[in-house]
């Protein structure tokens, strides 16, 4: 059975390319270079939309698309064509092309790219056609295209293959014009309450802002290593140390980690900073934000995005949970015979600060469908926030989730470039210990600091994260184009 597939499929390419040598014989560019004026199709569509069944009309439009679908032979077809918009019905008619182009027009295969000049009328069906008028083939296909009805089966090829899931499936094709005006709402969003927009360096001499391995790589001509970044973090706040006291910056970001349903190794992140704000100033406008993008990009799902959402500390969120207090448990032995007492797990290996993220990504985390902000963590799990102003051993940090996911992440930022210095080395005592996700330490970002900073909120927001949120999907390599794979 696959050496009939194969040898079907072989067949299929031979004719195609048969197609193609036939077309250049006949004097036929198959790859023109251009086909200029063309109007989308649902543009043509929304021009006409109170044209009656069986009306006609004298407007010409020129449209460009892949042929989908074709019905009928002899003297009159119909096919149908489609463009990133939409899809609209040909009419073709020997009687206006001719035998010879009725027939080059015919002779074409499904997938091929076309354009058209058309003139446009309602079926008696209340389909709206364009009569073909003139055509040109913008682009042979050599290959046919997949099953469109049903949208690619093989999640495999979908992923590594992103040109067939767009082609096959309208609602990839959707999802990934979702994701655009996502990122274009934001952007909006940020441009009017007055943020500027940055550019920060994706190779750096030294990585930080998270707590991730990182990609390294060689730069030949300086002959030193240099790191992609894993957070844009540091450079920003060196920003606002110049005095751009607004900044934000939407990019890619890169850690070495494993693959799962949230996590992919690159991935597109947008932090900003503000002068004069605090966690509390954070979270209110990642509220308004977060409420503003999905009104935006039309969400439909059943959450409640809209302000304020709830709140809850750290340990209380751990504690409510699984009777286990951190507070009273500030000893790494300590804290993992508590969770071990309690049948939790307590891997040998973890810190204190793994312990406690065990305690929340397992037990707390799932738990989140609601939008909420976890606020308070420990100083030794928060390296670049600012002690808590009432609450003693924590830190002004919150981390944001919504339907059981984290989608961002947030500090009242450390500007005291002495207490940084004493983070740092608590991070190097970290990794001593056996945390490869410490933080190294940074000299040039303590200097920055103590050329003084002002007080500073800041926030990271996963964007590949937050479009699964509007568009429901629960797999990261849904949202990106083209993940990550294994060979």
């Amino acid at each position: 059975m696959a050496e009939d597939a194969s040898g079907r499929s072989s067949e299929l390419l031979a004719a195609r390319r048969r197609k193609l040598e036939s077309l250049r014989a006949a004097g036929i560019e198959p790859f023109p270079h251009a086909f200029p004026g063309v109007e989308p199709i649902a543009a043509v569509r929304a021009g006409h939309e109170s044209l009656g069944a069986g009306e006609e009309t004298e407007q010409s439009h020129r449209v460009a698309g892949r042929l989908a679908a074709r019905r009928g032979q002899g003297r009159m077809a119909f096919l149908d064509l489609v463009d990133r918009s939409g899809q609209i019905q040909l009419q073709a008619r020997v009687d206006v092309l001719g035998a010879e182009r009725m027939e080059q027009l015919l002779s074409l295969d499904l997938g091929d790219l076309i354009g058209v000049d058309g003139t446009a009328f309602r079926s008696r069906r209340g389909e709206l056609s364009l009569r073909v008028d003139a055509f040109a083939l913008l682009a042979k296909s050599l290959r046919p295209p997949p099953e469109k009805h049903h949208g690619l089966k093989d999640v495999e090829t979908r992923f590594r293959h992103r040109e067939l899931d767009l082609l096959a499936s309208e609602d990839a094709r959707a999802l990934f014009t979702t994701r655009a005006r996502v990122i274009s709402a934001v952007r909006r969003f940020l441009d009017r309450e007055g943020f500027i927009e940055v550019e920060t360096p994706v190779l750096q001499p030294l990585y930080g802002g998270a707590a991730a391995r990182p990609f390294t790589t060689h730069h030949n001509a300086l002959d030193r290593e240099f790191y992609l970044r894993i957070a844009t973090e540091l450079y920003l706040k060196r920003l606002l140390v110049g005095g751009l006291e607004r900044v934000y910056e939407l990019g890619k970001d890169f850690r070495n980690e494993g693959v799962d349903t949230t996590h992919n190794p690159e991935f597109t992140m947008l932090e900003w900073y503000e002068a004069y704000a605090d966690y509390e100033d954070i979270a209110a406008r990642c509220e308004r934000l977060v409420a503003y993008v999905a009104s935006e990009s039309g969400y439909e799902g059943d959450l409640d995005l809209s302000p304020p959402w709830r709140r809850e500390t750290l340990a209380d969120a751990i504690l409510t949970r699984t009777e286990i207090d951190i507070r009273e448990h500030g000893d790494r032995d300590d804290l993992a015979r508590a969770m071990t007492a309690r049948g939790l797990s307590a891997p040998r290996e973890d810190t204190w600060p793994q312990l406690v993220d065990e305690l929340l990504s397992k037990h707390v985390e799932p738990t989140l469908t609601a939008p909420t902000f976890i606020l308070d963590y420990p100083v030794s799990m928060s390296p670049f926030a600012k002690r808590h102003r009432c609450r003693e051993g924590f830190v002004e940090r919150f981390e944001a989730y919504i339907d059981g996911m984290e989608v961002a992440n947030a500090f009242t930022e450390l500007n005291d470039p002495d207490e940084q210095r004493r983070r740092f080395d608590a991070q190097r005592a970290l990794a001593g210990a056996g945390d490869e996700e410490a933080q190294p330490y940074d000299e040039a970002f303590i200097e920055a600091l103590e050329h003084g900073m002002p007080p500073t909120g800041g926030i990271g927001i996963g964007i590949d994260r937050l479009v699964m949120v509007l568009t429901g999907r629960r797999s990261i390599r849904d949202v990106v184009l083209f993940p990550a794979m294994r060979d």
